[in-house]
């Protein structure tokens, strides 16, 4: 599980966020539990629907592109 892996794999997403005038930034890496801390701008900071794009949908498609990854926070 490295930095550039998860990059990559929130590349994927973020069209979908900007579209809704969103984005997210990578903040932190714990390889040791595989927990990846990110924090959800613009639009996305305030949405009530954060939780949501943040569990169904970057958290599942890190896990699904990136072994080793476990859970997904907000930061």
């Amino acid at each position: 599980m490295e930095k550039e892996d998860i990059q990559k794999a929130l590349d994927l997403i973020r069209p979908a966020l900007r579209a809704d005038g969103g984005d997210v930034e990578l903040v932190d890496v714990d390889e040791e539990k595989g927990i990846v801390d990110v924090k959800l701008v613009g639009a996305c900071g305030g949405c009530p629907m954060s939780t949501m794009t943040l569990k169904n949908g970057i958290e599942k498609v890190l896990k699904e592109r990136v072994s080793g990854v476990t859970e997904v926070r907000s930061v």
